[in-house]
């Protein structure tokens, strides 16, 4: 198993998938399990995420991503939403919330009217609400693959709307970006990385 050091340095996005190798189906839900560790506004986990594995699923996101190769190539690609209304009181981990506060419905009520304070008054913060958990998930997703010795690749330029059509998800979700998981075709050469910022050129101190 890599450190943590080495996951952050050695994670790669990857133009060229081996199509010859798959993706275990217990292997992909252990690095689901993992990435889901991941922080969410409320531990609300107000994410969903569709995997494309069949071919002909293949077929359509592809078309809705630039015609990427990677689509096609990689054994699973993943698309990650983001539930817009992950706040209001439909969201079954409230239940959990309920129990923990020993059935105090008041003291529930009060803390999802919090939450809704912050992230339910305006299309503009339910939307910053879902994109900003399920970001978190993403980035878990592929920290927790190459932990696992698989690659990925984020993919945004993509038609969000058409995907979320095609894949039939509620109205209520918003495609985040699509996740590429699989394994270098070692015949191919990976670019070196490409420059990294530093620190002063990133953070402002005040």
């Amino acid at each position: 198993m890599m450190s943590s050091k080495e996951i952050f340095e050695e994670r790669r996005s990857i133009n060229f998938f081996d199509t010859e190798k798959s993706l275990d189906d217990n292997l992909l839900k252990d690095i689901i399990y993992l990435a889901a560790l991941a922080p969410s506004a409320f531990n609300l986990q107000p994410w969903e995420i569709v995997a494309v594995k069949s071919k002909e699923a293949k077929e359509k996101l592809y078309k809705l991503s630039s015609n990427q190769p990677k689509v096609l190539e990689a054994p699973v690609t993943l698309i990650i939403a983001g539930d817009k209304n992950g706040y209001d009181k439909s969201n079954p981990i409230w239940d959990i919330f309920l129990k923990n506060f020993n059935g105090d419905e008041e003291k529930l009520a009060n803390v999802q009217g919090y939450a809704y304070s912050l992230y339910g008054t305006s299309d503009e913060r339910k939307i910053k609400f879902a994109e900003s958990n399920a970001a978190l998930l993403a980035m878990s997703i592929m920290y927790a693959a190459k932990s696992f010795g698989v690659d990925s690749h984020p993919m945004s330029g993509i038609d969000f709307e058409g995907i979320k059509k095609e894949f039939e998800l509620d109205d209520n979700k918003t495609v985040v970006m699509t996740i590429a998981l699989g394994y270098l075709d070692e015949t191919k050469t990976l670019y070196p990385r490409a420059y990294r910022k530093n620190y002063e050129e990133i953070v402002k101190e005040v």
